[in-house]
């Protein structure tokens, strides 16, 4: 069995409604109803059309509406979970054995390299070092005879200074050889290398790696880039006229390639600064575990919102005609020959955003919010009598 179209069966009422009442009606009523003009924007209906059409009313309510932000961007991690691998002095590749994508833990040699630099320096901190050993033993015992007044004041300022200058230079060759991962403590004239290891700084995955055996590197070289994808963030491109939407706290579901199952994110900062494209980034923290989500990925992630209180109706309040929104509102009772008749007013909105079957309404300025009386139910049924005024008149 075919089911009955709605819209039809609501028009056929009123048009028997209109006929029943047509031929009924008496000479002069007929003359006072071609003569009555009423407006484009007001729909009259009787006592028993109003009933059969279900007409409601109910008032305009203030709610928290929330509503959805669609962006994009990329899966990022925080600059804490990525490294970067250099060499701080130049060398050659003596070995290596990771290619992109293996696991790495702090501290893990990466590679080896071999440079005469790393012997010179070594040789260079040995030498400083027994320097400085001799200084020191002679600095006290001038510092002894100057007490005694053996020694002159003149020649133990002259101790000291040397003395000092070697300090200074045993330390920054430390300092330079912990730059380079060699344990200043552990050197000792008989192990010194050649050949150093360079080591993970933080555990992940194997990004790039940029180098192979026998390639000399330069210390600005980049030899490894490694990602900790446990923590992931996303990065998410939004326009300068939605950055009040949007703040720390806020939920957010994610899609990467063409899957339908989201992931799911919370914002965790803002940008307080809007670019030349009137663009501004946002940063969100990855919740759960997302194996398939890797750093540089693509995603259309949908942010939820909630704004402050806004003007809202039922859905069934609002309807469209000539790709226009409009309510109906109740305009006043009034009494023609006898019979009762009430007026509604068709008042253009615009509607925002909607939620759990309410829908905000943007209404126009003087609106009586207040008092106003809005149909909520049956508004459908008067923009088919308003449509249909014409083809059921008498």
């Amino acid at each position: 069995m075919k089911k009955s179209n709605p819209f039809i069966i609501t028009i056929l009422i009123f048009f028997v409604i209109n006929l029943g009442s047509c031929s009924q009606g008496d000479k002069a009523l007929k003359e006072e109803a071609e003569s009555e003009i009423i407006p484009e924007d007001i729909v009259e209906m009787r006592a028993d059309q109003i009933k059969m059409a279900g007409i409601q009313l109910g008032s305009v309510e203030y709610r928290n509406l929330k509503s959805e932000l669609k962006v994009s961007g990329v899966v990022t991690v925080s600059p804490q979970n990525q490294a970067t691998v250099c060499m701080p002095l130049g060398g050659f590749i003596q070995s290596t054995f990771l290619i992109p994508g293996n696991a790495v833990r702090k501290g893990q040699a990466l590679a080896v390299v071999e440079s005469q630099d790393f012997l010179d320096l070594q040789q260079s901190y040995l030498e400083a070092r027994n320097r400085l050993e001799f200084a020191e033993a002679d600095f006290k015992r001038h510092s002894e005879l100057y007490k005694e007044d053996v020694y002159s004041q003149k020649n133990l300022q002259q101790v000291t200074a040397d003395y000092k200058t070697l300090q200074a230079q045993t330390r920054a060759l430390e300092e330079e050889l912990k730059l380079v991962g060699i344990n200043p403590s552990d050197l000792h004239e008989d192990n010194i290398s050649r050949s150093l290891a360079v080591t993970a700084p933080i555990s992940g995955y194997i990004r790039t790696v940029n180098i192979n055996i026998g390639k000399f590197v330069n210390p600005t070289d980049v030899l490894f880039e490694i990602v900790n994808s446990d923590h992931l963030m996303l990065e998410l491109t939004m326009f300068d006229k939605d950055a009040v939407k949007v703040q720390s706290g806020q939920a957010i579901r994610f899609f990467i390639n063409n899957e339908t199952e989201p992931h799911d994110a919370v914002v965790t900062q803002t940008a307080k600064a809007i670019n030349a494209d009137k663009t501004f980034k946002i940063y969100a923290s990855v919740t759960g575990t997302c194996e398939n989500v890797l750093p540089g990925m693509y995603v259309n992630a949908i942010i939820e919102t909630t704004g402050g209180q806004v003007a809202s109706l039922p859905a069934d309040a609002i309807v469209t005609f000539d790709d226009r929104e409009y309510v109906f509102v109740f305009e006043k009772e009034k009494d023609e020959n006898g019979l009762p008749f009430t007026e509604y007013r068709m008042i253009e909105v615009n509607r925002g955003v909607s939620d759990e079957g309410f829908i905000e309404v943007i209404l126009p300025e003087g609106f009586d919010v207040r008092n106003a009386r809005v149909v909520i139910v049956g508004a459908y049924n008067l923009m088919a009598a308003k449509k249909n005024a014409g083809e059921m008149a008498c």
